[in-house]
């Protein structure tokens, strides 16, 4: 499976996905706002990350306004969380085949962009 999971509304996944353009070809794009993440998704994800917390956007404004960062989240509260709203998934994720890259962080960006060029 060859797939990246971003929000088209994004700017950085915008500018993420511009500098992979080249390196896309048969990779498939799902745009979570209007496609959003069903249980097998999460599941995939969940299996190569590891947690359900690494795929988690602690920066997102639902976290901050239900004051998640001060409860005690089991990962399945993460998991129905992911379920429940977009804009709880660190973005964007890229799952190539048994891989796994989550977020924008530079190095994060740089491992999967050397991982489609291979």
């Amino acid at each position: 499976m060859k797939k990246i999971y971003y929000l088209s509304t994004c700017d950085t996944c915008k500018k993420i996905l511009k500098e992979w353009e080249p390196l896309l070809e048969g990779v498939e794009l799902q745009d979570i706002k209007k496609t959003a993440l069903q249980s097998t998704d999460v599941d995939i994800m969940y299996e190569l990350a590891g947690s359900f917390e690494a795929l988690l956007n602690k920066r997102a404004q639902l976290y901050k306004q239900r004051n998640l960062k001060d409860k005690k989240l089991t990962e399945t509260d993460i998991r129905n969380l992911l379920l429940e709203h977009y804009t709880f998934l660190k973005r964007p994720v890229l799952v190539l085949e048994n891989r796994i890259f989550v977020g924008n962080a530079k190095k994060t960006v740089a491992d999967a962009k050397a991982a489609l060029h291979e």
